[in-house]
């Protein structure tokens, strides 16, 4: 990004760590790269929260691009556009909303395509898409909206780990169309869990797409990967929490990073428990280190609105009237954090919260 945030989507399940980083893997290097052809342009307008009315949509295919993947393409009429980068927010039959990145082509107009993992022990999301939604299927979606958008840039290093290519794919289509400037770094447990491998090693070679399976060769030396990329070069990260860490901490200073995961940072990630106070109403609550603003705050007001519980949608902001805010959304602008909050996973960054409820 050019300030980290993003998000997004169940992204597989390979972990970092800083002894691992140093292991490294003898293929091919990222860098140094022949000279730009031509940059990508014209793919980073689209900034905004996106559409936010619901669509019905059918699922017309289901297939599966990896071991554990299941692969879907919605089709509609008046689908809104899209770039590389952006995702839809999906309605379960459950009623659970969650997130997932478009890896489709944005030239057809009436169907997106997601895809998702299953995730054993996650919050129940992915095993609905794989147990419930079927071609034949109608579902409700929200969007796209787009925090991931493919700016202009001289030349591209993406890391993608596992799911975490569905929104890298379509930036490497566009990128290889335009002519540009890129290079890959794919890794994942297998190559059979790894989505869309055959359709990644179609678009280059070698020279521009390094294939990183875990049980072939360990586990990724992001530090000699990063280390001689272009002061220019915009590099794109999505996988699992690990690898997004690893990359914030391994690329070189000055290098813009932007990084997509869609799923809020943890609880207790630097915040202990603090003081809320509702304003209108008079009562004032605490908010514990293991819980979030949004479950204290309908302890007390059931009927609060809320719908992602991940920082995505917004249904659930409140404006904050006094003291500082630990955002951990992705979706507010910087002018929209002023004076407001996700209350689904944003904190206090001090003791005492106050909000016009």
């Amino acid at each position: 990004m050019p300030r980290i945030r993003t998000v997004l989507l169940a992204a597989g399940a390979l972990v970092l760590t800083r002894g691992a980083l140093r292991r490294r893997v003898r293929r091919s290097p990222l860098w140094p790269l022949p000279a730009l052809e031509n940059p990508v342009s014209g793919q980073a307008q689209d900034h905004g929260h996106g559409s936010t009315r619901g669509l019905r949509v059918t699922v017309t295919e289901r297939t599966s691009p990896a071991s554990g993947v299941v692969q879907l393409r919605l089709g509609g009429t008046d689908l809104p556009p899209w770039q590389p980068g952006a995702h839809l927010d999906l309605v379960l039959p459950s009623g659970l909303v969650r997130q997932f990145s478009l890896c489709g082509d944005p030239a057809e107009p009436d169907s997106y395509t997601i895809a998702t993992r299953l995730i054993e022990d996650g919050r129940g999301g992915s095993r609905e898409v794989h147990e419930q939604l079927h071609e034949g299927s109608e579902v409700e979606i929200r969007g796209p909206r787009n925090r991931f958008a493919l700016v202009d840039a001289p030349a591209y290093v993406f890391v993608a780990g596992g799911i975490g290519i569905t929104p890298v794919l379509p930036m490497l289509r566009a990128a290889e169309a335009a002519g540009a400037d890129w290079r890959l770094l794919y890794c994942g447990r297998t190559r059979a869990s790894m989505p869309f491998l055959d359709e990644v090693e179609k678009l280059a070679g070698p020279e521009r797409i390094t294939v990183a399976p875990e049980d072939e060769a360990g586990l990724p030396d992001l530090t000699s990967a990063l280390a001689a990329i272009p002061a220019d070069a915009a590099v794109y990260c999505c996988g699992p929490e690990g690898l997004m860490e690893a990359a914030a901490r391994e690329l070189p200073t000055g290098r813009t990073l932007h990084l997509e995961r869609f799923a809020p940072r943890a609880l207790t990630d630097g915040s202990g428990e603090f003081e809320l106070e509702l304003h209108r109403t008079g009562r004032t609550l605490t908010v514990p280190a293991d819980s979030t603003v949004l479950a204290a705050v309908r302890k007390e007001l059931p009927n609060t609105p809320y719908s992602c519980e991940q920082g995505f949608c917004g249904t659930c902001r409140q404006r904050v009237l006094e003291g500082e805010i630990d955002h951990r959304d992705e979706l507010l602008t910087d002018g929209e954090r002023d004076d407001s909050m996700l209350i689904c996973v944003s904190r206090a960054r001090g003791g005492r919260l106050v909000l016009d409820l």
